[in-house]
C-alpha cells in the first residue's frame, strides 16, 4: 500500500512538472494569447487529479489579484481627468524634452514611485503619459518600456510596500516598513544609477528628435491638460487616502487588495453620485473595460498552474537539495538563496516561490544561531526574488502590465527579444547585491 502511495506522489510530481514546462514553453512561444495557455494548464492541473477545485481556488493570490484589480480601476477613472497629460508635459519640460533626458526623469519617477506605491499601480500610472511623449518626439517608445519595467522592480525592492515578496518577507517575520527602507534602499540606489548605463550605451545615444518636435513639446501648457478639475480633486484625494492605507496597512490591520478595491469602489461612488441609472451604468462599464483582463486571467491560470507543481513537494525538494548543498554555511547559503531565487524569479512568478522559501528558511534557524542569524537570508531572499523579476518577461507583474500596454499601443513588447536584452543587466543587479551582502552582512 505504503509503495503505490509514493507512486501516486511521484506520479503527480511528474505531470505537475511537466504541465508546467509545457505551460512555460507556449507562454514564450507567444503562438497563443498567455490568458488562454495559463487558464487551459489550470483547467488539466485540475482535470488530471494534481489538484481539487477547492485546492486551486486556495492557490490564486487573491490579495495580488484584489490589488491590480482596484489599482487598474483607479487608474482608469483618474486618467480621465487629463492628469497624466499633465505629468508628461511637465517631466518633459523640465530636461527641455531631450529624448534621453526624458527616459532619465520617467526612469527615476518609476522607481521612487514604485517604493511607495506596489509598482503594477506604478506603471499604470506612468506608461499612458510616457507612450504621449514618444507619440510627440517621434521616438521608439520601446527603450523607454524597458527602462520602466527595470525601474518599478528595482524601486519596488527598496520597501516593504514596493513589491508582493516583501510584504510577504515583511508579514512572516515581523519586518517593518523601516527595517527593509534601513536594508536595501542603500543598495538599490546604486543598481538603479548601474542599471541606466547598459540602457544608455544601447539605446540612449541614438535617441534623437528635431528641433520643431521638441520645440512643439516646450509649447504645450501642461495646465492646458487638465480636462475635470473636479474628477482630478476627487481621484488625488483617493489616490492619496489608499496610499496612506499601504503605508499605515500593518496599524490599520488590512490587506492592500482591500485598500485597493475599496478605493475603488470609493471612487466609484463619488464619481457618479448624482447621475441617472443610465449614466452610471456606462460609467461603470467604462471603468471596467479598462482594467487587463488578460494579465489579472494570466495570474489566475498562473497561480493554479504553479500552485499545482508546489502541492506535490517539488519544489521543497528542489529547495532542500540546494541548502544542502551548501553544508549550513551562512555565507554560501545566501548567495545561493540570491542567486537561484534570481533566476527562478525569472522563469516562474517570484509570489509562490517566494512562498515555498519562507518556511524554509525559517527551518534553518537552528543551524544558524536563531532568528537573528537569518536576516542575511531574508535579504538576500527579497533582493534576489524582487529583482530577479527583470530577467524575462514574466517575471513580475509590473512587466506583463507594461507589455499588456504596449500591445494595446501597437508597440508589442516581444518575449525574446525582451529576455536577450533584459537577462544579462538583471545579472549585472545581482553581482552588485552579491557585494552589498557580503560587505555590510557577511
Amino acid at each position: 500500500m505504503h509503495d503505490s502511495g509514493e507512486i501516486a506522489s511521484a506520479g503527480s510530481m511528474w505531470l505537475a512538472a511537466v504541465l508546467f514546462v509545457i505551460t512555460y514553453a507556449v507562454v514564450m512561444s507567444e503562438r497563443v494569447n498567455r490568458a488562454i495557455v495559463a487558464l487551459v494548464a489550470a483547467g488539466l492541473m485540475i482535470i488530471l487529479g494534481v489538484l481539487n477545485q477547492e485546492a486551486a481556488i486556495r492557490g490564486i493570490d487573491f490579495n495580488t489579484i484584489g490589488l491590480l484589480t482596484g489599482m487598474m480601476v483607479i487608474v482608469a477613472i483618474t486618467r480621465q481627468s487629463g492628469v497624466f497629460q499633465f505629468l508628461a508635459i511637465w517631466s518633459a519640460k523640465k530636461v527641455n524634452a531631450n529624448p534621453w533626458g526624458i527616459l532619465v526623469m520617467i526612469s527615476l519617477v518609476t522607481a521612487v514611485t514604485s517604493a511607495f506605491l506596489d509598482n503594477v499601480t506604478t506603471v499604470l500610472l506612468v506608461v499612458p503619459v510616457t507612450l504621449l511623449i514618444t507619440e510627440e518626439l517621434k521616438v521608439n517608445p520601446y527603450p523607454y518600456l524597458f527602462s520602466m519595467i527595470f525601474s518599478s522592480n528595482i524601486g519596488g525592492t527598496a520597501t516593504l510596500i514596493g513589491d508582493p515578496p516583501n510584504i510577504m518577507i515583511g508579514s512572516a517575520t515581523g519586518l517593518t516598513f523601516n527595517d527593509f527602507g534601513y536594508h536595501l534602499a542603500p543598495v538599490i540606489l546604486v543598481i538603479m544609477a548601474v542599471t541606466l548605463l547598459p540602457i544608455y550605451l544601447i539605446w540612449g545615444r541614438k535617441l534623437k528628435a528635431t528641433v520643431e518636435d521638441r520645440q512643439r513639446v516646450m509649447q504645450f501648457n501642461e495646465f492646458e491638460a487638465i480636462t475635470d478639475w473636479r474628477l482630478l480633486k476627487q481621484c488625488l484625494s483617493v489616490i492619496g487616502l489608499v496610499v496612506f492605507g499601504f503605508i499605515f496597512a500593518k496599524w490599520l490591520r488590512l490587506e492592500a487588495a482591500t485598500i485597493a478595491i475599496f478605493g475603488a469602489a470609493a471612487l466609484l461612488l463619488l464619481v457618479n453620485l448624482g447621475k441617472s441609472a443610465d449614466e452610471q451604468s456606462k460609467h461603470v462599464l467604462a471603468a471596467f473595460n479598462e482594467v487587463e483582463w488578460i494579465t489579472i486571467f494570466f495570474f489566475v491560470g498562473l497561480f493554479i498552474v504553479v500552485h499545482g507543481v508546489d502541492s506535490t513537494g517539488l519544489l521543497k525538494v528542489l529547495a532542500e537539495k540546494m541548502i544542502a548543498l551548501t553544508g549550513g554555511n551562512l555565507s554560501a547559503t545566501a548567495v545561493i538563496i540570491l542567486w537561484s531565487s534570481a533566476i527562478l524569479s525569472a522563469i516562474i512568478d517570484n509570489i509562490p516561490f517566494v512562498a515555498t522559501m519562507i518556511p524554509l528558511i525559517k527551518a534553518m534557524a537552528p543551524s544558524f544561531g536563531g532568528p537573528e542569524g537569518l536576516m542575511p537570508l531574508w535579504w538576500a531572499l527579497s533582493l534576489g526574488a524582487c529583482l530577479g523579476g527583470n530577467g524575462t518577461l514574466i517575471g513580475a507583474s509590473a512587466n506583463l502590465v507594461v507589455a499588456g500596454f504596449a500591445e494595446r499601443a501597437g508597440q508589442p513588447i516581444r518575449f525574446m527579444q525582451y529576455t536577450l536584452m533584459a537577462f544579462p543587466i538583471m545579472l549585472l543587479s545581482i553581482a552588485i547585491s552579491t557585494v552589498y551582502l557580503f560587505w555590510r552582512y557577511l
